[in-house]
């Protein structure tokens, strides 16, 4: 079979995806559709937000599909006229039985992890807040239980300790569409091999929530670092600051450092030196070097400093 005659159809919604979509059309692979999430309707305008994966399949000419639900007898039936050979999924809503089992060469999705880790929405942001080492990313095939399929590829990045959730996502999404590549290249020319994801326990990965989010200053500098690190740039990790003067204010905190010096206190206390923002933990100093403070924009600690004169974190 020539890569021409395999019809696709693509299943995807962040950015994450746009880079395997991109890597599928540039390449010459026949993508026949695109299927994403509802646009979304914000602002006082209502404007109508586009997904990035819509964004990209309209300008590049793909017919786009966008079900409310992927179980309604309309998009079902829809995708059968297609008769594609192949479902690709990356970074989309979990698909019902009747959708994943309707091509011929089964539906493979790419997951941001090294299955059987971290299964689950956020396995970028929950690895590197665990202070993992390595991650990558796996091809397996659907099948019932979420992210449990049979293995078809692996690929792995080291996770440096200058790492954010934003360069290890932006490396996976670049290994993430050469290996939707190879993967289907082996369906193509039949050399693809699978093996079951290993049995015993795994970490989950769920959605973060806003209080997922928030720091605990009685843990200690390291666990706090990648915390940080794990939700930068987004959504971001946060604490609730008092100032000298009794103004309570929340932050977003991007970046923080463990060269610090030692000061002795209690957790969530502030000590400033050398125009430097350090915060006392449950073990040892954290330096804050960058942070949001509510309603202002995104500065390095010496700039905040200029203007705020901070006392404290909540720590409750």
């Amino acid at each position: 079979m020539d890569k021409k005659d395999l019809k696709i159809v693509f299943f995807g919604t962040p950015e994450f995806a746009v880079e395997s979509l991109d890597a599928l059309v540039s390449n010459g692979y026949n993508v026949k559709a695109v299927v994403t999430m509802p646009d979304k309707i914000a602002g006082r305008g209502h404007k109508h937000i586009q997904s990035d994966v819509k964004k990209y399949a309209v300008e590049a000419g793909l017919p786009v599909l966008q079900p409310e639900k992927l179980k309604s007898p309309d998009f079902v039936e829809a995708l059968r006229q297609i008769g594609a050979d192949l479902f690709i999924v990356i970074a989309f809503r979990m698909l019902p039985e009747i959708v994943w089992a309707m091509p011929p060469l089964g539906t493979f999705n790419l997951h941001g992890s090294l299955l059987p880790k971290y299964r689950g929405a956020a396995p970028i942001n929950r690895a590197i807040m665990n202070g993992e080492k390595e991650t990558g990313i796996t091809t397996f095939f659907l099948k019932h239980e979420i992210d449990t399929g049979d293995m078809i590829e692996q690929r792995r990045i080291d996770i440096h300790p200058e790492d954010n959730a934003g360069t290890i996502h932006d490396r996976l999404m670049e290994i993430g569409a050469e290996c939707v590549l190879h993967t289907v290249d082996s369906i193509i020319d039949g050399s693809l091999k699978t093996q079951p994801q290993p049995e015993g326990d795994f970490i989950p990965a769920p959605k973060i929530f806003k209080e997922d989010c928030r720091i605990d200053w009685t843990r200690k500098a390291t666990d706090i670092f990648n915390h940080v690190r794990g939700l930068a740039p987004y959504p971001a990790a946060w604490s609730t600051m008092i100032d000298r003067n009794g103004k309570v204010f929340d932050v977003k905190i991007f970046e923080t450092g463990l060269n610090a010096p030692d000061f002795e206190g209690l957790p969530g206390e502030i000590r400033i030196e050398n125009k430097k923002l350090y915060v006392i933990t449950g073990e040892k100093t954290l330096e804050i070097i960058s942070l949001q403070p509510s309603g202002k924009k995104r500065m390095d600690a010496s700039s905040f400093l200029l203007g705020y004169h901070p006392d404290r974190f909540i720590t409750e």
